[in-house]
């Protein structure tokens, strides 16, 4: 592989932790940062491809519906009556 040299500025503790890492590794510092680098643009790739799925959102703005009546509980007496059933079971 074709290796370039560059120069880059970096925070004095962040290079002074970088290289005591790298000493205590037994490799130097360009291979650190090359490891890093690829390891942060990797996940960037991998990020990328993951489409990130949102759970619906309801557009609802509540109250009633038009034409509900609160006054008429008929159209619920069917549910009225199961749940009558289901208690008295338990």
């Amino acid at each position: 592989m074709e290796e370039e040299q560059t120069t880059i500025g970096l925070p004095r503790d962040l290079l002074r932790r970088a290289k005591r890492k790298a000493a205590a590794e037994g490799r130097s510092l360009s291979s650190l940062i090359a490891d890093g680098l690829r390891m942060m643009l990797a996940d960037d790739r991998r990020s990328a491809g993951t489409k990130r799925v949102l759970p619906p959102v309801s557009k609802a703005r509540g109250g009633l519906l038009s034409g509900a009546d609160v006054a008429d509980s008929s159209p619920l007496s069917d549910d009225i009556e199961y749940m009558r059933r289901l208690t008295r079971s338990v």
